[in-house]
């Protein structure tokens, strides 16, 4: 799934399908009104990319319930290999972004049913 793909499912989400449900306090006022269009959709993927990205470059965790979390790391340099010419190198040390998926999102990948609070197995 690209942006793009995104992108069309927010449009398709709050143009006919959501307009039946009540949105609870949205994001965006324009996502409680019909007639969502595509390139409005597109600001908004863009905005909240770049939420997550500015939150990331301060080197803060992203929670997104029920999905999961982002998480900046860092890496200590270390000696490694050239791929092609198998000289040794010293790989620098680097910040990377890793994504650690909620226990939700890991039920519903494997299709655990949900498991009602006090329920005894």
């Amino acid at each position: 799934m690209n942006k793009a793909h995104i992108v069309e499912s927010l449009r398709r989400k709050f143009s006919s399908e959501g307009a039946g449900k009540p949105v609870q306090r949205p994001l965006f006022p324009e996502m409680q009104s019909r007639g969502l269009t595509k390139r409005r959709a597109a600001q908004i993927v863009d905005s909240l990319f770049e939420i997550i990205k500015g939150r990331l470059e301060k080197g803060e965790d992203v929670l997104i319930t029920g999905f999961g979390r982002f998480k900046v790391r860092f890496k200590w340099a270390r000696k490694g290999r050239h791929p092609q010419t198998g000289e040794s190198i010293i790989i620098p040390s680097r910040k990377t972004v890793v994504f650690q998926s909620s226990r939700k999102l890991k039920d519903k990948i494997n299709g655990v049913v949900d498991k009602k609070p006090g329920a005894r197995s």
